[in-house]
This record gives structure tokens, C-alpha cells and sequence, in this order.
């Protein structure tokens, strides 16, 4: 290549990527920010707030702490199913879910899935390796009146550059020793995007 030439494209190149700048900022987590339409940490945030309201106030704790001399029910939060058309990760919406039910002081929490056997194996360990007056003995967890399943759902519209994705979550809270749902709610989200 002649070196006359590589010279202004090496040039033209430097000056190009220094006119693109790639810009970061720090906004508030509570900041809502839509980009693409897609289900988003706001979404998640507002389905768990509104659907734990929903739950909390449902007629199933009073009546649980009517037909048991006022002990809290306790609640495992079971699986949240991503049925809809994105990837979705449920994790950071079951822990929103748990963490407002314990903050609500009205339900106790068990823990669910791998962490309840993480907790497991660790009270095994403790069997061999911890002292006698120390470790944790078992047959003592503390059983789950109730769980919580749901799933999330969506449908999506679209026409030309204009698109409609729509969010359903469904939960229902169940009675573990009868499979009675005490209580059933959902919470709608609709998005209209033109591109």
C-alpha cells in the first residue's frame, strides 16, 4: 500500500473515533428508564410492589391468624415461571417479593429451592465439624403454611414500526396442606414503542 495514502487514512480513522464518544452516567435506581420496550428492572420493581400489596392485603392472613390464635403465617416463595417472549430473570422479582414480605412483618419467610439445601448441607457440616453445644440440630426448620407460584406472560402486537408488548403476572398463594389457593392476583403491564 502506498505509505503516502496510509498516512491521512490512519489520520481520518484517529479523528473518527475521537468523535465518538462513549458517555456513562449514574442516575438513581428508582429512575425509570425505558430503552427498547422490553421488561426492565422498573417493571420488576412494580409488579412486586403492587402484587405484595395485593397479597398482604388479602383476607387469607386474617383468616389464618384467626384459626391460629394470632401466629403469623409463614410463606415459602415457590417458582415464577417466565412464559413470556423475552428472558426475563425471575431471581431479582422473588427477592423483591421476599424482601417486602419480611419488611411487612405481617408473614414469616422460609427460605426455598438451593438455598434451603445450601442451608442443609451446612447444618450436616456442623454435625462433624462443629462442637456439640454449637452446632444446629435437625427436624427444627420451621414449616411453610403457604406458597406462592405465578408465572409471567406476554403478547406482543406489532404493525409496521409500532409495537405493543403486553406483561401479565399471575401469582397464587396456596395452602400447602389442603392445595387450597387462598389467594389469586395479577398485575398488567402494557408498552406502546415506535421505532
Amino acid at each position: 500500500m502506498n505509505t503516502k495514502l496510509l498516512l491521512p487514512i490512519i489520520s481520518f480513522l484517529f479523528i473518527l473515533s475521537s468523535c465518538m464518544t462513549h458517555k456513562v452516567e449514574r442516575v438513581s435506581v428508582d429512575e425509570s428508564i425505558d430503552l427498547s420496550g422490553r421488561w426492565n428492572d422498573t417493571d420488576s420493581r412494580m409488579v412486586a410492589e403492587d402484587m405484595v400489596n395485593q397479597i398482604l392485603g388479602g383476607a387469607w392472613i386474617d383468616n389464618h391468624l384467626k384459626a391460629n390464635n394470632g401466629t403469623k403465617p409463614v410463606v415459602v416463595v415457590g417458582l415464577i415461571y417466565n412464559k413470556s417472549h423475552e428472558h426475563i430473570s425471575s431471581d431479582t422479582f422473588i427477592k423483591d417479593i421476599e424482601k417486602a414480605f419480611i419488611n411487612s412483618g405481617r408473614v414469616r419467610l422460609v427460605q426455598a429451592g438451593d438455598k434451603r439445601e445450601e442451608l442443609r448441607k451446612e447444618r450436616a457440616a456442623q454435625q462433624e465439624f462443629a462442637s456439640m453445644e454449637t452446632a444446629k440440630a435437625w427436624g427444627k426448620e420451621l414449616g411453610a403454611d403457604f406458597m406462592l407460584n405465578g408465572d409471567i406472560n406476554s403478547i406482543v402486537d406489532t404493525y409496521k414500526k409500532e409495537r405493543v408488548n403486553y406483561y401479565q403476572t399471575n401469582l397464587e398463594l396456596s395452602n400447602l396442606e389442603t392445595n387450597e389457593i387462598v389467594w389469586m392476583g395479577d398485575k398488567k403491564i402494557k408498552k406502546y414503542i415506535v421505532k
